[in-house]
């Protein structure tokens, strides 16, 4: 027996195609040759390096005009090695090598020594399904390598880019004296790094086998901008050809439903920026005053639509989401700096499968304003899925606390893409979810069972404690001699807070930078709070209302409290949360 389609069915079956023919992808295509710049290594030669990345000698040689001899290679030195630039997964520029794992080998030793830091740790695990702690040997892993093709914007006088993995004693002046390049203009082409840090990418002009400086080649035939005109133009056509199907049919069933797709005076090509006026709510007296987001699987979201963000304006800040204005990597997406109408900004761009995430964002940082919030400008929601930052200057906590060179900080920091959504949601404490997350923050029912609860940020927040107190990653390594990574919570802070008087073990977990420059009396304080947060049981961790009513206790020089009393201290919860 066949069952007829719903007309709500056939409406959502052309806003698939409408979706599915409208995407925009980050890149549609490489460049023939971009150059990475080989730290080489100790007892290494021209034919291991040939060997890793897959490219006979006499072609790196073509590119390294101060090498005499193929045989004669000095360590420590650099040699630059052509590869091909290619568009991956339509997102980001880069290449992907295979390389074959050696005895000993770790994902660590791979990006840092083999690969010489043109990649990192987390970038070869991520593209890869072998656990950290158990790589085979002998089987091939992907290695990822980031590339640029130059960028239109900066300047169309450099077509070919090296891929320059920063070291300790480089710097911006000494890259413009060296490569022939202006600082500033290298600056321009990285606008996101620090050439004096000692680590991470920068994307530098190269000169060609002839020793010029190549162009950047202009692309020939239909334009992107052209092809996404059509595909606006006929996707515009299906929508409104869904929109008369859909009020048609819904108008005949007398059904009194809020169309998923009402967009009343915008075009799919905008992006709405979020003010002071914004909230959310399905009512339809706030539609006629509002656009609503047009997305699918997202209703009555309503958006004070007195300016908007066009999606070119995102693509043109960010050119392009190149990868030269990544600053950021997570479970749902990447990050990109950029400079939207004479403001620093983080454009966080998700896919369409990570709706729920995005939802949940929006939905907190629309009703949460806090001066230690970072602000939300605007979203998008065509293609992928935008949120658009305001750009955070110095850094985050990870680079402060260990040894990035940083000055210290007061305590007025801003808490970006945290879970904070039970401070504003009531109702079921589960949230569904897809399964990510970042090793060490992850609680043993996340990581086993994939079980996924308000308790998980929870969790995460008790191992950012820890790492306040000791200055330490939330993976460390043991000392045995394989040299296993555990979590900071179980090698470190477990076995000292178990102690029938942790006091003067717990100095010997502070961070050595200290000194004796803090009250123990409150470290053991907060060492509580943080074992109470990553109890094993998600059930008798504490909530987050009442971790912040414990925090502002602790904060107050007035008050004493015990870590045991806030699970049950309704009164200062219900002051907190405005009830």
């Amino acid at each position: 027996m066949t069952t007829k389609p719903k007309p709500h069915h056939l409406f959502l079956l052309l806003i698939q195609f409408l979706i599915s023919t409208s995407v925009k992808a980050d890149c549609d295509s490489g460049c023939n040759l971009a150059l990475a710049s080989y730290y080489i290594p100790e007892d290494t030669n021209l034919t291991f390096i040939s060997n890793l990345f897959g490219k006979p000698t006499s072609e790196i040689l073509k590119y390294n005009p101060s090498v005499k001899d193929s045989n004669v290679i000095h360590s420590q030195t650099r040699i630059n090695v052509p590869f091909s630039c290619d568009c991956l997964n339509g997102q980001f520029l880069g290449h992907t090598f295979s390389y074959r794992i050696q005895h000993g080998d770790t994902y660590t030793l791979v990006a840092d020594t083999t690969f010489s830091n043109l990649t990192t740790e987390d970038w070869v695990r991520r593209v890869n399904s072998y656990p950290s702690s158990h790589i085979p040997d002998n089987v091939n892993i992907n290695v990822t390598i980031n590339c640029s093709c130059g960028n239109r914007h900066v300047s169309k006088h450099y077509g070919l880019f090296l891929t320059y993995p920063l070291r300790l004693g480089d710097d911006l002046q000494g890259f413009g004296a060296e490569s022939g390049v202006p600082a500033e203009l290298l600056a321009r082409y990285n606008p996101t790094s620090n050439f004096s840090s000692g680590s991470g990418l920068v994307f530098v002009p190269a000169k060609d086998e002839n020793g010029n400086f190549p162009p950047m080649k202009l692309r020939s035939g239909i334009s992107g901008g052209a092809i996404a005109g059509i595909s606006v133009g006929g996707a515009a056509g299906v929508l409104m050809l869904a929109l008369v199907l859909y009020v048609g049919l819904h108008r005949r069933r007398k059904v009194a439903e809020v169309s998923l797709l009402t967009v009343p005076g915008a075009s799919e090509d905008h992006c709405s920026p979020l003010y002071h006026g914004i909230g959310l709510g399905s009512s339809l007296d706030k539609a006629s005053e509002s656009s609503v987001v047009a997305s699918p699987r997202m209703t009555g979201i309503t958006v004070d639509k007195s300016v908007e963000f066009s999606y070119g304006e995102l693509d043109k800040a960010t050119d392009g989401f190149s990868v030269a204005n990544i600053i950021g990597q997570g479970g749902f997406g990447s990050v990109y700096y950029a400079e939207l109408r004479n403001e620093k900004a983080a454009i966080k761009k998700m896919d369409m499968q990570a709706s729920n995430e995005f939802l949940a964002e929006l939905k907190v940082l629309t009703h949460v304003h806090h001066l230690n919030l970072v602000r939300l400008i605007g979203y998008c929601v065509e293609g992928s899925l935008f949120l658009v930052y305001e750009y955070i200057e110095n850094g985050n906590l990870s680079q402060h606390l260990r040894g990035s060179g940083r000055d210290p900080l007061t305590w007025g920091a801003r808490v970006a893409d945290f879970g904070l959504t039970k401070l504003t949601e009531y109702g079921s404490s589960s949230l569904h979810t897809r399964l990510v997350g970042t090793f060490g923050y992850m609680p043993p029912e996340y990581a086993q069972y994939g079980d996924v609860s308000s308790k998980v940020d929870v969790y995460a927040f008790g191992v950012v404690l820890y790492e306040l107190i000791s200055g330490k990653e939330a993976i460390v390594k043991t000392n045995d001699p394989e040299g296993e990574s555990k979590g900071l919570v179980a090698l470190v802070f477990e076995e000292v807070l178990g102690l029938s008087d942790p006091k003067e073990d717990l100095r010997q977990l502070v961070d050595p930078r200290l000194g004796d420059n803090y009250p123990l009396d409150s470290v053991f304080k907060v060492s509580q709070l943080a074992k109470a947060c990553t109890h094993e049981n998600p059930q008798l961790r504490p909530s987050m209302r009442s971790i912040v009513v414990a925090l502002m206790t602790l904060s107050s020089a007035t008050e004493d409290w015990d870590v045991g009393s806030f699970y049950e201290n309704q009164a200062l919860v219900h002051l907190m949360s405005g009830r």
